[in-house]
């Protein structure tokens, strides 16, 4: 396990979300599947308590820890993309399998996880500073999912 390690607490389906992560986001992987030694509040022996896994290179532990707490936009994974395919491509994974669309670039999982996929082309405009960088600015907080060329021509004034 790595030193620092992400703590994602799920109520019964961490397995399965570690598994989907791993299909849809490159340098992504389940390692490790861990079973309950003993009953626990949310499970019984035998159920999976934890699984080890990375998504997008980040080591993350799923916790089979039950209702008690739920995820927020406070802790999101941002995923840089390169283009509109490969920014349709994961907001289209997520949304398509029972999440749902927020604004800005931001939507949730089927588990209640935020995630960010935020085109380059927005984060380079917006480090740009001055005008270029409100220009996108404005244009980025009217959409959902962030539209590539809309960026790029509020970028161009």
């Amino acid at each position: 396990m790595a030193k620092n390690t992400i703590c994602l607490w799920y109520d019964k389906d961490a397995e399965a979300a570690a598994r989907f992560y791993a299909e849809v986001f490159p340098d992504s992987a389940v390692h490790a599947v861990h079973r309950a030694p003993g009953d626990y509040p949310s499970g019984q022996e035998g159920d999976v308590l934890t699984v080890e896994f990375t998504v997008a290179g980040v080591a993350c532990l799923g916790l089979n820890g039950g209702p008690a707490f739920k995820h927020s936009e406070a802790l999101s994974f941002q995923i840089s993309t390169a283009d509109q395919e490969e920014t349709d491509r994961y907001w289209n994974a997520i949304v398509g399998n029972g999440g749902h669309e927020s604004d800005c670039g931001w939507c949730k999982d089927k588990w209640g996880v935020s995630w960010q996929i935020t085109p380059r082309v927005l984060m380079d405009a917006l480090a740009a500073g001055g005008d270029e960088a409100k220009r996108a600015f404005a244009a980025m907080m009217t959409m959902q999912k962030i539209d590539v060329a809309a960026i790029e021509a509020a970028r161009r004034g």
